[in-house]
């Protein structure tokens, strides 16, 4: 479904040379950098804009074998990479610990095939860690989520050291802003929604 939403929306974007207006709003000195995959990361961009503490996101790829990647060839599952989200925020107004809880709540952590109504490697979800203290901050998260009841079946989502990450097209930054209507109807229309509301109510 979004790669038919997608068809036109391409064109226009490439018309109109779009900007997400990330390049504008420069990192503080002491911000952090986290990479999270969620399956779509149009579905992954909202929740973190909205955070207070988080400085800027960008929607991209990584986690492949390949040296380059894009969104046809990502989406094909011919890279083996994911799409992700890289966050920027500062430590002193949100935590890495808050960010891993954002994560949780906006994916389905027992589906190990895809996330939702996509499926492939690309749209897996994974933690991608920078140091032994987000790989163990992770990992304590995950454990603390498999206790908590909420959810009766395993908790597979992966835990992975991150690699190079590729900022995807610029028509797919912000893309819920860009195309409010084309969002919404991918958003519910992939189950995410619902999903979500009956496990955190």
């Amino acid at each position: 479904m979004r790669r038919f939403l997608l068809a036109s929306i391409v064109v226009l974007a490439t018309l109109s040379g779009a900007n997400s207006g990330d390049a504008a709003e420069p990192a503080l000195a002491t911000s952090k950098t986290a990479i999270f995959a969620g399956g779509c990361f149009w579905c992954m961009q909202p929740p973190y804009d909205q955070a207070k503490g988080v400085v800027k996101t960008v929607v991209g790829y990584t986690g492949g074998s390949e040296a380059d990647a894009n969104y046809e060839k990502v989406s094909a599952h011919q890279t083996k990479h994911r799409e992700s989200i890289e966050v920027t925020y500062d430590p002193a107004q949100i935590s890495y610990d808050q960010l891993l809880d954002i994560f949780w709540r906006q994916i389905d952590p027992t589906q190990a095939d895809g996330q939702f109504h996509d499926i492939g490697l690309s749209y897996q979800a994974a933690i991608f860690y920078g140091n032994d203290e987000e790989k163990k901050a992770a990992e304590v998260s995950k454990e603390k989520l498999a206790k908590s009841g909420r959810f009766q079946k395993p908790i597979v989502t992966e835990i992975l050291p991150a690699m190079k990450f590729y900022p995807a097209e610029e028509y797919h930054q912000k893309y819920y802003l860009k195309n409010p209507a084309d969002f919404e109807a991918y958003h519910v229309g992939s189950g995410r929604v619902s999903f979500l509301a009956k496990v955190w109510k």
